[in-house]
């Protein structure tokens, strides 16, 4: 029997260092935590983004849907208003739970002199979200200056939301707390909001009816 032997360690060596099989597993799991990062990171500023254009069409759908109202503007038409908000914000995470929606009916105070300005008539709100207005609330105006500039986002009076005489303008602000789809130790915990006002439409009697007699637990009555 012919005993063969051991190659020497110095050739054993060479021939290791030449052997590749193996590298392109070695090389992904080296990348693998990388890639994995990346894609999550990814996911979540679409995540992100999909929630702005979201919140922010929720908030020119209530105002529009609000402007379309005709003769008058009842208890019941802001609940079916607030229906279609939920509706579109369905697919967003926790939507009703984490929002809060601000419809408010924007109007010329009817004041003279140093008091005339804008008022808001009357506010509904909707929504579990932990938020005030930036605006004001009902009955901010009514007989002084303090929104004479009108509201909104704007900094100065010409970027302010104003209401014609004999008109009034349906302004709306959604706060929305983003739910990350991943984690929020990417962004942070991060707040949505987005305005919208649209001018009523032939609407000349705004005052808020209540034809079928709702309770106030039945609307959508913004807490005091």
């Amino acid at each position: 029997m012919q005993i063969i032997p051991p190659l020497p360690i110095a050739p054993q060596l060479r021939l290791l260092r030449k052997d590749q099989s193996g590298l392109a597993l070695i090389e992904f799991a080296y990348s693998l935590p990388v890639l994995m990062i990346l894609s999550m990171g990814g996911l979540e500023i679409a995540n992100l983004a999909t929630a702005h254009m979201r919140v922010s069409q929720i908030a020119m759908l209530v105002a529009d849907n609000a402007s379309r109202e005709r003769t008058s503007i009842d208890e019941a038409d802001v609940n079916e208003i607030f229906t279609g908000a939920e509706q579109a914000g369905a697919n967003l995470k926790n939507f009703k739970a984490n929002t809060r929606i601000f419809l408010s009916d924007l109007e010329p105070n009817g004041k003279t002199g140093t008091n005339a300005g804008q008022y808001i008539r009357w506010q509904r709100c909707w929504g579990s979200g932990s938020f005030t207005s930036s605006y004001g609330k009902a009955g901010d105006g009514t007989n002084d200056a303090t929104l004479k500039d009108g509201i909104g986002p704007g900094t100065t009076a010409a970027t302010k939301i104003t209401s014609g005489s004999g008109t009034a303008v349906m302004f709306v602000e959604v706060a929305y707390t983003y739910q990350p789809l991943v984690s929020d130790s990417i962004f942070g915990t991060k707040v949505i909001r987005y305005t919208s006002a649209f001018n009523v439409r032939e609407r000349t009697d705004q005052e808020m009816k209540n034809a079928g007699k709702l309770t106030t637990a039945q609307t959508a009555a913004c807490p005091t």
